[in-house]
């Protein structure tokens, strides 16, 4: 199944929680403890020998191993004001009320952060539409369709969250990253959504490249261990962009590049110079 709709869903909280620097760990582990509480049919919260995990979006989202996930969280890192997003892809966008109903228990009971913080100042859009604002609205949303009618021959391509890619064997973690790592990772990621083996004819230029590394870690519950998840951010201006690798690079745009894209790391836009 190829991603040709995506849903946004962007949330607003008031609150005086200061967000962390990498505020996409904190969310997506307190995302997953309140979509378990929403979804779980399973008295003992046990997943493995679950009767219900092949058709559970707890189970999708946070336990299947080597998988490209059908969703991405969507921010910037350093803010210091909580404002984030998902986006959701494929089959998850047909369950998207499950994933808002466990947003609002994260925020309005659950609570967030170490001290576990709750609000009622939340607000959530849908594809632009104010879906919750202190309750949720009877309002109809349809995903975006996934349309790529344009292409430039120049643009600046900008890192925005920490790019995981491996490089014989090793995360980059320098300026040696180049275009067509990142073009072979998202032509990895189509081809297991769409099952397309695309080539690509022509990788373009780069004319400048502005990279550094990011260290960031995370506490994992499963090996009960800090683990380090840092990655390259930065910007490259590209030159001789084909329509195919403009395609492939809006592609990324939507899924995200590399690893942990449902922590939100490899976040890319793309800005047309020409």
């Amino acid at each position: 199944m190829g991603i040709d709709k995506v849903q946004y869903i962007d949330l607003k909280i008031d609150t005086d929680l200061e967000a962390p620097f990498f505020v996409g760990s904190m969310i997506r582990g307190a995302l997953g403890v309140n979509l378990k509480d929403v979804v779980c049919v399973n008295p003992s919260f046990e997943c493995e020998k679950c009767f219900a995990k092949d058709n559970c979006l707890y189970y999708e989202f946070y336990e299947e191993k080597n998988q490209f996930h059908n969703y991405a969280l969507d921010y910037r890192i350093g803010r210091k004001k909580l404002k984030f997003g998902l986006k959701l892809f494929n089959d998850s966008i047909d369950k998207y009320p499950y994933i808002l109903s466990a947003i609002e228990k994260m925020v309005t009971k659950k609570g967030l952060g170490k001290d576990r913080k709750t609000t009622q100042n939340l607000t959530i859009e849908a594809n632009d539409t104010l879906i919750y604002d202190k309750e949720f609205k009877k309002v109809e949303i349809s995903p975006k369709s996934v349309v790529v009618d344009k292409s430039c021959q120049v643009a600046k391509l900008k890192l925005v969250t920490p790019l995981r890619i491996k490089k014989n064997g090793k995360f980059v973690v320098d300026d040696s990253l180049s275009i067509r790592d990142i073009l072979i990772s998202i032509v990895k990621k189509k081809k297991h959504f769409s099952n397309i083996d695309e080539k690509i004819e022509e990788f373009p230029t780069v004319v400048m490249k502005n990279i550094k590394h990011i260290d960031l870690s995370r506490y994992s519950n499963r090996q009960k261990t800090k683990m380090k998840v840092g990655g390259v951010v930065g910007e490259m201006v590209l030159s001789n962009i084909s329509p195919q690798v403009f395609a492939l690079l809006k592609y990324g745009e939507i899924t995200g590049v590399g690893k942990l894209n449902s922590f939100g790391l490899g976040k890319i836009e793309m800005e047309c110079l020409g």
